[in-house]
């Protein structure tokens, strides 16, 4: 699945279908002449034609209140479409796509800019009829020239992965007033209708005399609920919530986009935010440090009530955090070199000093989700795999998959020896104390490129490992800019990255995987994967035609990267861990898929005139 914040929200800063029948909400054959509200990969959408709002939206929720939030870095760029600079903060709010998801569902979308949704019956093409009230935030009617004209302009002129989801399209074409129609290249790719769902729409009339490709601080013009408000490059940017907007009675939207005023703050280190958040600076806060979460919220606020730590449980997927390698680089090329470097990284020391006992180890490319492997492969995943038997590691079919292991006391002795007989079979020896290429004489050294200066602690340790096998690495601090641009030229040699997932993996599994990448500028295959059998699964994922068949070929393309050792798997959890100033509610009832504090939190006004209350107190002399 393509996941609104590639298509919907920004290109990256982060579904297979069955047989047609199954892609259209369940009702009669008519429903599909007339286009349907919804569309399902599989099995019926949950909401009918006449549902009123998502159960996780409160549509009685009131509207207002300037919110403030933090970012880290900076920005110099309000176009989240392409490849260049660095996107604000929340700029997927001012655009709208065709379709939208809803937060409790496994891949079904809802008509949003598309009233209805016709696929047809051969799965060769898909229509969308647009809402006849919808508007730019200028005024302007979204058209059909609007969608075919975004189309175009992403695929030629958007970020490189634009190119990949859109391969599969041969036409795009106005067959009605109101209505667009994508036709296929062919019939075998079933995610295509969602994908083209996700097609983020914008004004033509708006880039006339503009180069779409190029950077820009000028606020766009979109269809969102949103408009950019003021700018402060590189310091924050400022959203205001559009009053009249067209789309707010949408049943897709009641209960939702809460907030007038929505804020965000850049800081550049971590440490200043967090004390900042103490501070009042801002109001809500995502932690994702478990010191932090353990020792740094005993506070008077915290005390007090007027500072709420909460821990909500979900059920996203977590796909892969981890130490990346770029396998371009000469001395990562080796399977076994991989393997021996997953043996000096102690997770299990760094979880009970460094976590707090948080978290727990990842094992999967498809964390906290079903289609992570686990155990031995199936009979369904054994007929996919025994074809590349002799050219996929031949521990794959006989052992389930663990990274490498320690009793947690910091002695990694015995990893250590097994590492350096590892590296051993691959030409790498001890010499003198430093690890040393036995043909070349070359000693064993790399980089780890990270943006976020509060890893050091993680990494440190894994350095002191690194060093005990004579490796010679250090880490190298960069600003987020020079990170990613980094990142998109493949310029590093190591690295931390989080390789986010959906329930519902496909077409965008090319972009991470596929050999075709490997070399483009700005894909997600940052590893450099060339490897025939992952492109072969990729593609059975695509083609699954229906659940069964999509999760036993994601878990065995999960058991060939595992084995491959592209990674040193990190952790990961299954509950959002948020803190935030007395002055919100939520709903009861909490989306499984997605946090959505921006999306479906409100200031209650009751709290929000306490706190202020108590805040007006303790300023009084």
């Amino acid at each position: 699945m393509i996941g609104a914040t590639l298509l919907a929200a920004a290109a990256p800063a982060m579904l297979v279908a069955a047989a047609p029948a199954m892609l259209v909400a369940a009702a009669p054959a008519m429903a599909q002449e007339r286009g349907a509200h919804a569309i399902a990969l599989h099995g019926a959408p949950k909401y009918g034609p006449d549902f009123q709002h998502f159960d996780y939206a409160n549509p009685n929720a009131p509207k207002g209140g300037e919110v403030k939030l933090s970012a880290f870095g900076g920005f110099d760029n309000l176009n989240p479409f392409i490849l260049r600079g660095q996107t604000a903060a929340g700029s997927g709010l001012v655009f709208q796509t065709l379709t939208t998801g809803s937060g409790d569902e496994v891949t079904t979308e809802y008509g949003l800019l598309a009233e209805t949704i016709q696929i047809a019956p051969d799965r060769s093409a898909v229509s969308f009829t647009l809402r006849p009230q919808a508007r730019f935030s200028d005024g302007t009617p979204v058209t059909a020239d609007d969608v075919l004209w975004s189309f175009q302009t992403l695929r030629e002129k958007g970020h490189p992965l634009y190119r990949t989801y859109y391969a599969d399209v041969v036409k795009a074409e106005k067959t009605g007033e109101r209505t667009v129609t994508f036709t296929f290249r062919n019939t075998d790719n079933p995610e295509l209708p969602i994908i083209m769902g996700a097609l983020s729409v914008l004004p033509k009339h708006a880039f006339e005399n503009r180069d779409f490709a190029a950077t820009t601080l000028e606020p766009m013009v979109g269809s969102g609920p949103y408009v950019v408000a003021e700018v402060q490059p590189g310091r924050s940017i400022t959203y205001q919530r559009v009053a009249d907007w067209w789309a707010k009675d949408l049943p897709v939207n009641r209960g939702r986009y809460n907030f007038d005023r929505l804020r965000y703050d850049y800081y550049r280190d971590l440490d200043v935010a967090f004390e900042a958040f103490k501070a009042g600076a801002y109001d809500f806060r995502l932690e994702h440090s478990s010191k932090n979460w353990t020792t740094g919220y005993n506070t008077p606020a915290v005390k007090d009530g007027e500072i709420v730590r909460e821990e909500i449980k979900h059920q996203d997927p977590q796909g892969m955090q981890a130490f990346v390698f770029n396998i371009r680089r000469p001395i990562f090329q080796d399977r076994r070199v991989r393997e021996a470097l997953n043996y000096l990284f102690d997770y299990e020391w760094t979880r009970a000093n460094l976590f707090y006992g948080l978290y727990q180890r990842t094992k999967s490319f498809f964390a906290n989700s079903e289609l992570a492997a686990t155990g031995l492969p199936s009979p369904a995943e054994l007929a996919l795999l025994e074809p590349y038997r002799g050219k996929i590691p031949d521990e794959l079919f006989s052992k389930p998959f663990e990274p490498p292991k320690t009793d947690g006391s910091g002695n990694i002795r015995p990893n250590l020896r097994a590492a350096l007989g590892i590296f051993k079979e691959a030409g790498w020896d001890l010499k003198n104390n430093k690890l040393t290429n036995l043909e070349t004489g070359a000693p064993f050294r790399f980089e780890i490129l990270i943006a976020q200066a509060d890893l050091e602690r993680v990494i440190q340790p894994f350095l002191r490992n690194l060093e005990r096998a004579g490796i010679e690495a250090s880490i190298r601090v960069v600003d987020t800019a020079q990170y990613q641009n980094r990142m998109d030229n493949f310029d590093f040699d190591m690295t931390t990255e989080r390789l986010a997932q959906s329930l519902s993996p496909g077409n965008e599994q090319r972009d991470y995987w596929e050999s075709s990448r490997a070399d483009q500028p700005g894909s997600r295959n940052t590893i450099g994967i060339k490897n025939p059998v992952v492109d072969a699964l990729v593609e059975k994922i695509i083609a699954a035609p229906d659940r069964e068949a999509q999760i036993a070929a994601t878990r065995a393309l999960d058991r060939v990267l595992l084995w491959n050792w592209y990674v040193i798997p990190h952790w990961h959890d299954s509950v959002h861990r948020v803190a935030y100033w007395n002055r919100f509610s939520h709903p009861p009832i909490a989306a499984k898929y997605g946090l959505g504090f921006s999306d479906t939190w409100w200031v209650d006004p009751a709290k929000n005139a306490r706190l202020t209350s108590s805040a007006r107190r303790a300023a009084a002399p």
